[in-house]
């Protein structure tokens, strides 16, 4: 018994070995881009910590953070186990904390910025009362 079909055809183990060998190969390239994907990851946060170091020295102290900066920086804590805070963001965690405390307490603090009570009349407004009280003296004002 041959290993082709009768019909000429082809041979089953060859076009099985075919796809396995393709399947195995693929999924080593993607496992390589996943690890490479990962290595440069790392290359490319060890080159920016070393540019941040770089640039620190050349500032001659602490950088300032701007509110924009706080609030990038206290949402992105969010992603990170609070056991590497430390290492990762540029600041300690206690003033990582402070800012999210600051944040939420601007959040929810219910005021909107309004005075209590009931808002003033306008100038034009006034001035129309006094012009219609001028007028109609006999209406009371």
């Amino acid at each position: 018994v041959s290993l082709r079909d009768q019909g000429g055809g082809w041979d089953h183990r060859e076009v099985v070995l075919s796809l396995v060998y393709r399947l195995v190969r693929g999924l080593f390239g993607l496992l390589t881009v996943l690890v490479r994907a990962d290595l440069s990851k790392e290359v490319e946060l060890l080159v920016l910590r070393h540019e941040n170091q770089v640039l620190r020295r050349q500032l001659g102290g602490r950088p300032r953070w701007g509110h924009a900066d706080r609030r990038w920086l206290a949402g992105l804590s969010r992603l990170v186990h609070r056991r590497r805070w430390a290492e990762v963001f540029p600041v300690t965690p206690a003033t990582i904390l402070r800012w999210h405390r600051h944040l939420v307490a601007r959040k929810w603090t219910f005021t909107d910025g309004r005075r209590p009570g009931r808002p003033g009349t306008r100038r034009l407004v006034k001035a129309l009362i006094v012009r219609m009280a001028r007028e109609n003296p006999g209406l009371g004002a």
